[in-house]
């Protein structure tokens, strides 16, 4: 249950003075007129006759069926409720809406903004932000264990997980994830969904602590190597090609040199004398 404000919670003790309830069956009352969007509630409290239903328009059940006098009380509680929140918007959700309780709590698929904060008439006290940040609301499932927890986000398709202080929300792409079980070995939860098991480091992270991640650095590409230019004039092309480095020249590159220049003189791209001044010039390097 939300905490109230002290404006809120005045005006709960004038109800309760004025309807004859306690101020704790009002607190519950309220908070079943919210969930009910002020037009209707879902309640279970003995001072109500256990469960019943109200809806706006004169609709009241309860418990003790056959007790029209507490009937009409109930009545009148909710419907000035009702006229309580009709005052703070923040409390209404426009459209359809949808409640489910989860872990003892109660969660909506609506609204979920601070309740009137910075209005001295707010009901409620300004909610504390929510683990997850700002940028989510309304998870389908929560939990945690040891200094792990979770929270799942069905329409965003986010799971978020905060472990030892550090929150790493994921996309969860297609997956529908419909469970979470502990791990053998105690290495934290396992996630299931219609395909199975939910590998986490398959999942792209959307943010770290509420910061994108960064970007791996890309990769550049290797150069193209390059065949070395070889011209057949006798003049100094070939030998400033061939000459460079030559203290770093190995016997391997030496030999294939040879057998380069030898297959240019057997198509006639060299002479017998040119072939034999190159050959004896690499030679000479050995």
């Amino acid at each position: 249950m939300r905490q109230l404000s002290p404006a809120g919670q005045q005006a709960v003790n004038d109800i309760a003075q004025r309807q004859g309830f306690s101020t704790n069956a009002v607190e519950s009352m309220l908070e079943s007129v919210i969930n009910g969007n002020g037009s209707m509630a879902q309640f279970s409290h003995p001072e109500f006759g256990g469960g019943g239903q109200w809806m706006s328009g004169g609709m009241t059940m309860i418990g003790d069926m056959f007790n029209g006098y507490l009937k009409g009380r109930v009545d009148n509680l909710c419907s000035e409720l009702a006229r309580l929140i009709s005052n703070q918007p923040d409390l209404l959700r426009s459209g359809s809406f949808q409640s489910q309780s989860q872990n003892g709590s109660t969660q909506y698929n609506g609204s979920n903004n601070s309740n009137g904060a910075g209005n001295g008439n707010s009901l409620f006290a300004p909610a504390p932000p929510d683990w997850w940040g700002p940028d989510l609301r309304f998870p389908n499932s929560t939990g945690g264990q040891n200094d792990m927890r979770y929270a799942y986000f069905a329409q965003a398709r986010r799971l978020a997980i905060d472990v030892g202080g550090q929150v790493t929300v994921y996309d969860t792409l297609d997956h529908s994830i419909g469970g979470v079980s502990q791990q053998s070995g105690g290495y934290g939860p396992q996630f299931s969904s219609q395909y199975g098991y939910v590998n986490l480091s398959q999942l792209p992270v959307v943010s770290i602590n509420g910061m994108a991640p960064m970007a791996p650095a890309p990769m550049l590409a290797p150069a193209p190597m390059q065949a070395p230019a070889f011209n057949s004039n006798n003049d100094s092309s070939y030998s400033n090609n061939t000459g460079n480095n030559s203290g770093s020249a190995n016997a391997g590159d030496v030999f294939a040199s040879i057998e380069k220049l030898a297959s240019l003189q057997a198509k006639g791209i060299l002479t017998s004398q040119e072939f034999a001044t190159k050959k004896a010039e690499l030679l000479s390097r050995l």
